[in-house]
C-alpha cells in the first residue's frame, strides 16, 4: 500500500492484478485498485474531479480526466474518509498511475490540489 497526505487529505492506494483479457482483438493485463481518501483536516471538502496519468512497460502513456470519482463527487466532513474500487487495463504487465483529485474547501471556498501518489500495477509473477 501506498500513502500521501496533502493539505491534510490522506490517499491510501491498494492494488491488485485480476487477470488477463482481450480488448479490442488485443491481450491486455487488467489491475484493480481501491482508493482510500481520509479528511484528516479541520474543514469539509468535496472531491470535484481527477487527473490520471497511467504509464505502461511499453512507453505508453494515457491521460484520464473527469468529473468525480465512479460516478460520485463525495463530501468528506472532517475525520471521515470514502473508499471506493476501480480498474485500468494495460498493454503490458506492468505500469504504473499517478494522478490528483481537484477539490473544494467548503469554509474557504477555495479550490486546491490532492496528490496520489504513484503506484505501481504489475502481476505477482513479476514482482516476486
Amino acid at each position: 500500500m501506498v500513502q500521501q497526505v496533502t493539505n491534510g487529505i490522506k490517499i491510501s492506494v491498494q492494488t491488485n492484478f485480476e487477470g488477463v483479457c482481450h480488448q479490442n482483438n488485443r491481450m491486455c493485463f487488467s489491475f484493480s485498485y481501491s482508493i482510500t481518501i481520509e479528511n484528516q483536516s479541520n474543514d469539509s471538502v468535496q472531491l470535484v474531479s481527477r487527473h490520471w496519468e497511467i504509464f505502461d512497460a511499453l512507453n505508453n502513456l494515457e491521460i484520464v480526466e473527469g468529473e468525480g470519482v465512479i460516478g460520485e463527487k463525495p463530501i468528506l466532513a472532517p475525520k471521515m474518509s470514502y473508499t471506493y474500487r476501480s480498474f485500468c487495463n494495460l498493454s503490458s504487465p506492468t505500469g504504473s498511475m499517478k494522478g490528483h483529485y481537484n477539490m473544494i474547501n467548503f469554509s474557504t471556498t477555495k479550490n486546491f490540489k490532492v496528490h496520489i501518489p504513484t503506484f505501481q500495477l504489475s502481476i505477482p509473477a513479476i514482482s516476486n
